[in-house]
């Protein structure tokens, strides 16, 4: 997933969650800190809310039964996967993807992992921290490759 089909996804998944949290337009707007108009035009498909407002969006909502379900339970993850795309990061412990995730390769208490509905996958520790996360399997393999030298 790239920014451009995350922002699509928070587009269209923005009046639902409004729905789900039983808020009117005025108050999804003043917790979003966008106008009414704004918001009415982000549900009527005429506008975006960009990247920082569906940053904004996810963050808040994080615990949206729809987003969860969309973007596989680990939503900051998600976030920080797309934000960081093709940079080196500094992630913090997990939980060890106990939920979402399936280990996909495992050496030497280092674990490649996918999320089973992003489908992105991640790279932790033997103390679950985080290590990489990416979309493709071959860039994080690669990086698996790199730790197991060093």
């Amino acid at each position: 997933m790239d920014k451009t089909t995350f922002i699509k996804l928070m587009d269209e998944k923005m009046k639902l969650i409004r729905t789900e949290y039983g808020l009117t337009q005025d108050k999804m707007a003043v917790i979003l800190g966008i106008s009414k108009k704004t918001l009415i035009e982000i549900e009527k498909g005429r506008k975006s809310l960009g990247w920082t407002g569906s940053v904004t969006l996810a963050s808040i909502f994080s615990d949206s039964t729809l987003l969860r379900d969309a973007l596989g339970g680990d939503i900051s993850g998600m976030i920080i996967s797309v934000a960081f795309k093709d940079l080196e990061v500094d992630y913090p412990r997990t939980w060890g993807g106990r939920v979402w995730w399936k280990t996909v390769q495992e050496t030497d208490g280092y674990r490649i992992q996918q999320n089973l509905i992003s489908h992105h996958y991640r790279i932790l520790d033997q103390e679950n921290r985080r290590l990489f996360a990416s979309f493709s399997l071959e860039d994080t393999r690669a990086v698996m490759d790199e730790i197991q030298k060093s």
